[in-house]
């Protein structure tokens, strides 16, 4: 039998996880309570609630019969895998996380979890600084740490720092600095 017919989908790369976000070699997971806490309920819908579904409709759609053209079985079985992967990856990340707790610091240093009001020459923004596993630009800008904590540029507030973005490093001044 040619494996064209027995391989369902040729086209995705077997180790899937490393197209993920991966973390700096030689560097830490950093993640906030609230990150860490989104994590550990992805991963808890995924295992208790979609994953469940998704395996009674392939086994629903693997007692029909013939499954070469049985589209619920073929993209069932695609969905599992994408759990699967999906599952490992945060299993993975959450074991390799080390919660950060910036809530309650009164200062007007910058470190991991502050959320700044910075200046620019175009625009005055606010930015928090998160983990990797924390971006997401639908909540709002965000700044990804991923330097060693200790050793992070860390500025009070008035003082001018250097940002790198794609079009060029930019000067910011930070006006503000709060933790939540």
């Amino acid at each position: 039998m040619s494996k064209a017919f027995v391989k369902e989908n040729g086209h995705e790369p077997e180790d899937a996880e490393a197209a993920d976000a991966p973390l700096p070699p030689g560097g830490k997971n950093y993640i906030t309570p609230a990150g860490f806490a989104r994590l550990k309920a992805e991963l808890a819908q995924l295992v208790e609630v979609e994953r469940p579904e998704v395996v009674k409709t392939v086994a629903w759609a693997a007692a029909l019969g013939d499954r070469s053209e049985n589209a619920d079985y073929i993209y069932g079985k695609r969905r599992l895998r994408e759990i699967d992967r999906r599952v490992r990856f945060l299993i993975k990340r959450l074991e390799a996380a080390e919660v950060v707790n910036s809530s309650g610091r009164d200062t007007d240093q910058v470190f991991f979890g502050a959320t700044v009001k910075v200046r620019s020459q175009s625009a005055e923004r606010q930015v928090t600084i998160v983990g990797v596993d924390e971006v997401d630009p639908a909540h709002g800008p965000r700044l990804v740490d991923v330097a060693d904590r200790e050793g992070a540029d860390q500025g009070a507030r008035g003082r001018h720092r250097h940002g790198a973005r794609p079009g060029g490093d930019e000067e910011l001044e930070i006006l503000e600095v709060r933790y939540p």
